[in-house]
């Protein structure tokens, strides 16, 4: 497409945009016959990502924030290479960080425009900067290993040799001075020295400061630029047999990208990935937030990734690789053992604000006992850039010396894609067994792991999750997004259950495969640790939703298509002659509740039912509870509701001030408290805006208290009595809250919409409760989580602020109360109060 366009001269200096936009260059070169037998490079730089296109296929990502200006024509001009060429540069408006306005996690700039700064023919002295990489190498040496250690005073006076000997003018005296620095660099190590295993990375968000759009082409310009360094770059496949530049790529659904926009490149990739360069590590379809899918849902991560793998390279992952997710489930080990996983690598929790994670390598324990071998890389980073401060960090800042001699290197730019650069290899290749440095190797991530496992003996073991102490407001953060990946998660089990219930009863049926494929890929996607946790801009929002109304809507047709196949009989209208509705239950349990039904006139009606385990039920004849709900107005306004199992109390602004259990009598809640209460906090925290929300937070609480409407009755009592209110919140933000009892129901429901419109406010409801415990409990992935409701120690409080699924319960001995939610993720349970973060 882009050739084929008409093109008009450019100049260096000119601005190109707006932000988004792609514009394409045609660049006509021409190398002078007297540059013969030199290196020649195109340079290009811009404030924006750009990518060379040629003979109509990617050769060379050009981002200047990530280092890569130039493109390498030829290493050495032969007079039978041509000398005339064209070169095509896609230029994205937008930088390696996107395009935010005053800081790099501000709202993009719709306006900002990128600048062509540079754009030249260039002779590169290959000598000239294989001296400088020296130099540095030595200098950081002679600065960074102290006045305590020889090795400094030998690279110090080493370096002044060189600049004695070397004269800028006079190339020949270049090689002296570099066989200076090649004597200090050959001075070996002794056998005790740490190993740390050094690893090409190239993190890429799927979606963040850019949409998911911009995360197609990322994946290519860095991905494409890799596979350029292996190729310039054999005698790293030799050096230490291994082989070399090992790029570790790790989400399923990137390589689906540019295997499908881009198959040139991706059959490159499949090449080196067969030789065991291009290793894929992680076996998830996305880098996922390790918090708050479903269990379900990290299973199809690990489902999809894994296949994807398998079918496209014949093997699948080993090891669990996700650096940048804020946390991770305890459930998280029992997952990986289920998936053939027995090896984890993250560094996110060096990010904690309040404690230092203990460990750097140990075996994590989840809630069943499964252990996995777990790498935290000590230099705390996943984007290292190879020097000499990094590898003195991570031999520093390991706490696990003594018992392991091996530790992970990854380096190369991240987040934004761009990955490593030649001259990363190159200060490395002077640090592989250098005296007074450690040994630093290009390795693979079994290599690594392999040789951890045969050091294991003495490593501790950390039993539950592993919780990042910041970014505690991403649980809460983008309502509308949590609330669509919960009920498109219940949408696909509920299609599948009904699905395989449809394929066991009728063979004709066909069970929708490759669309609900489709469909939980689509949930996969949007499950990525910058798009279910909230942390993205406003156009990755958009397109979120977008892809859960799409679930939605398809779901919900495969779902009547099951129905219609599974209850074909009971559908038909000979079989209904009397007035009877259709039950499903896709629960494993049986359940007996009030619903709702149209009736012969268009009005809903009410109907007890009883529904049978992954079954269903006609509703026919109304049935009469023996003990329906009763409903009062008492004389100062407030309500009570009672349904035989339950008595309730509400004043007027919507508290709820008691709640019985009536077998017992007991009382839930405390005397002169309200429970329902709902509080504002300010939301002020110190930089990560939509990340975060800080433990101070908790000092500016103002309880809720102007009321819009006070409490009526809606539904008078029978089958279900319900009351409804309506609160100002903030300045201009209104609550309505609509409480439900039902006939029968041991619970209280809560239907609660708010119309929001504040800005860094935060809003919880709060439900103090009539019970001890030291331990709160919350529903976590296939299981349940206790954590402290004390705050005893620095790690008790800095989970001030934690995240559960469905339900947190505070128990004691015989009693207890559990809150329940349908789409919100943050809660606390603090003394004797549960909250939950809307």
């Amino acid at each position: 497409e882009a050739v084929v366009q008409e093109f008009r001269p450019a100049q260096v200096g000119e601005s190109f945009g707006p932000t988004w936009e792609t514009c394409w260059f045609k660049v006509e070169l021409s190398i002078p016959l007297a540059w013969a037998g030199q290196e020649v490079h195109f340079i290009w730089e811009s404030d924006g990502e750009g990518m060379v296109w040629r003979d109509a296929q990617p050769v060379q990502g050009l981002t200047k924030e990530g280092e890569k200006t130039s493109y390498i024509l030829t290493r050495s001009l032969k007079e039978s290479e041509p000398h005339s060429l064209t070169l095509y540069v896609e230029l994205a408006c937008n930088g390696l960080f996107g395009a935010g306005k005053g800081s790099m996690i501000a709202p993009p700039d719709p306006d900002r425009r990128v600048t062509l700064s540079k754009a030249e023919l260039v002779v590169f002295n290959r000598d000239v900067y294989e001296l400088l990489v020296d130099l540095e190498i030595l200098l950081d040496m002679a600065q960074l290993l102290g006045e305590e250690n020889q090795r400094s005073f030998q690279a110090l006076y080493t370096a002044n040799q060189m600049v004695n000997v070397c004269d800028v003018t006079d190339p020949s005296t270049f090689p002296a001075a570099r066989e200076l620095a090649a004597a200090i660099f050959s001075q070996r190590n002794g056998e005790s020295q740490h190993t740390i295993h050094a690893m090409g990375h190239c993190h890429i968000d799927s979606a963040w400061l850019w949409p998911y759009e911009e995360t197609i082409r990322k994946c290519a310009r860095s991905w494409v630029t890799v596979v350029h360094l292996m190729e310039n770059n054999p005698e790293l496949t030799f050096a230490c047999s291994q082989l070399g530049l090992i790029p570790v790529l790790w989400q399923a659904q990137q390589f689906e990208w540019v295997r499908s926009w881009y198959p040139g490149l991706y059959a490159r990739i499949q090449d080196f990935v067969a030789k065991g360069q291009f290793i894929p590590v992680g076996g998830t379809w996305v880098e996922m937030d390790g918090n708050l899918p479903s269990g379900e849902s990290m299973v199809r991560q690990f489902l999809q990734g894994q296949r994807f793998f398998q079918e496209q390279f014949g093997r699948i992952c080993s090891e669990f690789w996700l650096p940048d997710t804020f946390g991770y489930s305890a459930q998280l080990p029992q997952l990986m053992h289920g998936c053939g996983i027995r090896r984890f690598l993250t560094q996110k929790l060096s990010w904690n604000l309040v404690n230092s994670f203990p460990h750097h390598t140990f075996f994590w324990e989840g809630i069943d006992g499964s252990q996995v071998l777990t790498h935290f890389p000590p230099g705390d980073s996943y984007g290292m850039h190879g020097r000499v401060e990094e590898m003195l960090k991570t031999v520093k800042n390991n706490k696990d010396k003594g018992r392991v001699n091996h530790s992970a290197f990854l380096f190369g730019f991240g987040d934004g894609g761009g990955g490593p650069t030649q001259k990363m290899l190159d200060r490395m290749k002077r640090m592989s067994n250098t005296d007074g440095l450690p040994r630093v190797q290009i390795s693979t991530p079994d290599q690594l792991f392999s040789v951890l496992e045969k050091e294991s003996s003495q490593l501790c073991t950390w039993v539950g999750e592993l919780f990042l102490e910041l970014h505690n407001g991403t649980y809460t953060t983008q309502a509308q997004i949590k609330k669509g990946n919960r009920e498109c998660e219940r949408i696909l089990h509920d299609v599948e259950v009904l699905s395989s219930l449809a394929v066991a009863q009728d063979s004709v049926f066909q069970y929708p495969a490759s669309q609900l494929q489709r469909l939980w890929r689509l949930l996969l996607l949007n499950q990525f640790h910058d798009v279910l946790p909230g942390s993205c801009i406003q156009l990755v929002v958009e397109d979120a939703l977008e892809y859960y109304t799409e679930i939605r809507r398809a779901g919900a047709q495969l779902q009547e298509e099951a129905v219609q196949s599974l209850c074909r009989d009971l559908l038909q209208p000979e079989a209904r002659s009397t007035q009877s509705t259709l039950v499903l239950n896709t629960l494993p349990w049986e359940r007996t509740e009030v619903i709702s039904r149209p009736g012969p006139d268009g009005s809903e009606t009410l109907a007890v039912v009883t529904v049978p385990s992954m079954g269903y039920a006609l509703v026919q004849e109304p049935f009469v509870p023996a003990q329906p709900v009763a409903v009062r107005k008492q004389e100062d306004g407030s309500i009570t509701m009672e349904n035989g199992v339950i008595a309730v109390c509400l004043d007027t602004m919507g508290h709820l001030t008691s709640l019985r259990l009536l077998d017992s009598g007991r009382e839930s809640v405390p005397d002169g408290c309200y429970a329902n209460q709902f509080a504002l906090f300010d939301d002020v925290p110190l930089y990560w805006d939509a990340w975060d929300v800080m433990d101070y937070h908790l000092q500016t609480r103002k309880p809720v208290t102007t009321l819009l409407k006070p409490l009526e009755i809606t539904l008078a009592g029978g089958l279900r009595g319900s009351v409804r209110f309506s609160l100002q919140v903030g300045k201009s933000s209104t609550l309505t809250q609509e409480i439900i009892l039902d006939a029968m129901c041991p619970y209280l429901r809560f239907l609660t919409q708010v119309e929001w419109k504040e800005a860094h406010k935060f809003l919880k409801v709060e439900f103090p409760v009539r019970v001890r415990s030291t331990n709160a409990t919350y529903e976590i992935q296939f299981g349940h989580l206790q954590r402290p409701t004390h705050w005893n120690t620095s790690w008790d409080w800095a989970r001030f602020e934690v995240w559960a699924h469905k339900w947190l319960d505070l128990s004691e001995h015989g009693f207890g109360v559990a809150l329940l939610n349908d789409c919100k993720y943050g809660a606390s349970a603090h003394r004797n109060i549960l909250s939950l973060s809307l």
